[in-house]
């Protein structure tokens, strides 16, 4: 039977929603303030906790701060339970690392729905790890080549379709990612809901160790652009692994270096660069991505997908990318644009 530990000051409300859980099969544990709450929590290790904000003692937010610190309970399904709607306070529950939000007054039905889709979430992770090699040899590996080698080898896949989301921004890093097949974009999300592409991502390459070696929440989105595979590696193993091997630290700081150097050139660019001059540092960085050496190189991506890569409006792209057709820069047809002269392309950028 899962458990389920709610945390909440209101005696009424506390019992109403333990009632509702009983009699769906739940065994649950009930904590009066913030305080008790955490106590409970690791004493008991439930499998999903419900929690108010407005709380004595200690308030919701220092409760989730608290458990997430501990690793006993930092992967732990966590739900708020709050009244209040501000956005602001959706947004400092997400950063810290809340999984969902139910605002009161609440009815039975969405209380379960919530409760049982992040239940189920809980289990598919699980039942997707269980298949995995033991991992405590590969630690064991003294060479930084071969324990990345081995890292790789021979792991159950998670497929992703074009546009599914593989972590979210204000999500706790969980995971360590490795890209079988396919590509993923990271991107940044304003208030206005404007994307901004933060990096791409190819086969053989990792994905989501920003998060992992910061320790923080995840600041960017990725999302397949096509048909995705990635081997995934749990939190864990990937901190004992960069704890036991110096080569593979130092990998891992040199790929994090490089990353922070492409944003702000990123930046730059978006901040400076003319129109021409945008288009063209996206197409010449899906060039340097994914050519495969030949003089003529085509690629096959959404108009979507090269403006946010661009930092411009879908409008502009498309006029832009008429213009380069007609000097002959690149060719477009069937969506598919081949880049025809990569120099002057690049004498674009200069």
């Amino acid at each position: 039977m899962e458990t389920i530990l709610i945390i909440e000051n209101n005696d009424h409300i506390r019992e109403n929603t333990e009632e509702i859980l009983q009699f769906a099969n739940y065994k649950v544990f009930t904590a009066a303030n913030g305080k008790i709450g955490v106590e409970m929590a690791l004493r008991e290790r439930p499998d999903l906790i419900v929690c108010d904000i407005v709380l004595t003692l200690l308030d919701g937010y220092g409760v989730l701060h608290m458990l997430r610190k501990n690793r006993a309970t930092r992967n732990t399904p966590f739900i708020f339970l709050t009244a209040r709607t501000e956005k602001e306070d959706f947004r400092k529950g997400m950063e810290l690392g809340a999984d969902d939000y139910i605002t009161k007054p609440f009815s039975e039905s969405e209380l379960l729905k919530s409760v049982e889709c992040r239940l189920e979430k809980a289990r598919m992770l699980k039942e997707e790890f269980q298949g995995l090699n033991d991992f405590g040899n590969l630690v064991k590996v003294k060479s930084g080549k071969d324990s990345l080698k081995e890292l790789i080898k021979n792991r159950n896949l998670n497929k992703y379709g074009k546009k599914q989301i593989i972590f979210a921004e204000g999500n706790r890093p969980t995971f360590l990612y490795y890209i079988q097949k396919g590509k993923v974009k990271t991107y940044k999300t304003n208030d206005f809901g404007k994307q901004l592409v933060t990096g791409i991502y190819k086969e053989n390459e990792f994905l989501g160790y920003i998060g992992l070696l910061q320790n923080e929440n995840y600041q960017q989105t990725a999302v397949a652009m096509e048909e995705t595979e990635l081997a995934i590696i749990p939190r864990d193993d990937f901190e004992e692994l960069i704890r036991s091997s110096h080569e593979v630290s130092r990998k891992f700081i040199k790929m994090l270096a490089k990353n922070v150097s492409e944003h702000e050139d990123k930046l730059l660019s978006l901040a400076y660069n003319s129109l021409r001059k945008k288009v063209a540092d996206a197409l010449m960085t899906f060039h340097d991505k994914f050519q495969d050496g030949d003089e003529k190189f085509e690629m096959n991506i959404t108009r979507d997908n090269l403006a946010t890569i661009a930092g411009t409006a879908i409008e502009s792209l498309i006029r832009t990318l008429g213009d380069f057709k007609q000097e002959k820069l690149i060719d477009i047809k069937d969506g598919t644009i081949t880049i025809l002269n990569k120099k002057k392309l690049q004498n674009v950028l200069n």
